[in-house]
């Protein structure tokens, strides 16, 4: 038996032994995208008023009260339904339009980096500008405060505010549309276990 028909033995024996465990990397997303699209909702909704003034004013858009409704309810009751691995493949939908408005309207313009970091090859003209203002306040706080204090918890830093976060968000949430919510460990995998067992 040549090297490589072991190796493809090997493989395909390696990929039959996790197969059931391929609920997992869904999970993964779901717990990892909860917190963060349930937590963007519930800003939204204790500050709406502001939210729908940003939406209108802020970003231009069209019947801003609805769409400040919708990008709140998206977020809020999706990613509550994702944490429980419920209708993830529908849920996924709106989550990603969300995202790619937030892309489109909120982000781009920045570049991709979320925070300044001007050594990154990502790097554009306003994230090297802001390199200078960290070193102005950098020397301003060390003059004029605790510095030691002030950076006990890390280390100052310029929000830059591009898309890396919501195109990743995005990316996960494509990933949630194909695979579903994950075998044996969503909410959507026990009902069509249960539905299953019931046509047989």
């Amino acid at each position: 038996m040549s090297l490589l028909n072991t190796t493809e033995r090997t493989y395909d024996g390696v990929l039959r032994a996790i197969r059931p465990l391929d609920g997992i990397a869904p999970l993964l997303l779901r717990l990892i995208l909860a917190p963060v699209m349930m937590q963007a909702g519930w800003n939204k909704l204790v500050g709406f008023e502001g939210t729908v003034q940003w939406f209108g004013n802020g970003l231009g858009m069209p019947l801003p009260e609805l769409m400040a409704a919708l990008a709140m309810s998206a977020e809020l009751g999706g990613g509550f339904l994702l944490l429980i691995g419920l209708g993830t493949r529908i849920v996924a939908i709106p989550l990603m339009v969300t995202m790619l408005v937030a892309a489109l309207a909120v982000h781009w313009e920045n570049g991709w980096l979320v925070l300044s970091d001007s050594s990154s090859w990502l790097a554009n003209d306003r994230v090297m500008e802001a390199a200078e203002r960290k070193a102005a306040a950098i020397a301003i706080l060390r003059e004029h405060g605790d510095y030691r204090w002030l950076t006990g918890r890390g280390s100052i830093t310029i929000l830059n505010n591009g898309i890396e976060f919501a195109a990743m968000y995005f990316v996960m949430l494509l990933s949630l549309l194909f695979t579903g919510g994950g075998r044996y460990t969503s909410v959507d995998d026990t009902i069509r276990r249960w539905r299953s067992m019931q046509r047989s």
